[in-house]
């Protein structure tokens, strides 16, 4: 199990100089590798702003992916943070996403998969979403990557 400060912590590390199209592309190639390498039904996506930098649906997917992605998305921009430390946050409060947010859940979903692109000292730009897995291997698959790349 992740701790909030773990996925705090992770936010704070895994944040861009820059984030143009190619480095977009960079990312979503590597993802889909990693899905490849280990067989993983994923559908992946990449944004900045409301614009779609890069999208990926594996073998074993369906249109529902792109909707899960879209729910998280918006959990992302709204709150600014990673879609499961947004839930993460309401279950350490003993409830949960669905019960106290408020907000309607056709269009919100606060589980793992969705993590914010942050430029250092501009702040939130876009997203990158995974769907497919359950939602801490979804968040897991995002956050390897990232790493990876930033990295690299």
């Amino acid at each position: 199990m992740t701790t909030t400060a773990e996925l705090i912590d992770q936010e704070r590390r895994l944040q861009f100089a820059r984030f143009t199209n190619d480095d977009a592309w960079r990312l979503g190639s590597l993802l889909v590798d990693l899905a490849r390498e280990r067989q993983l039904p994923v559908t992946i996506d990449i944004r900045r702003g409301d614009q779609q930098l890069f999208h990926f649906a594996s073998s074993g997917t369906c249109a529902d992916n792109d909707a899960w992605i879209e729910r998280k998305i918006r959990v992302v921009r709204r709150y600014g943070a990673s879609s499961y430390l947004v839930g993460q946050r309401f279950r350490e409060q003993g409830s949960s996403f669905e019960e106290k947010s408020r907000l309607d859940l056709d269009q919100y979903a606060a589980h793992g998969g969705a993590f914010p692109v942050v430029v250092a000292d501009v702040g939130l730009v876009g997203t990158v979403a995974v769907s497919g897995l359950p939602q801490i291997e979804d968040h897991k698959l995002v956050v390897e990557a990232l790493e990876q790349f930033l990295e690299g």
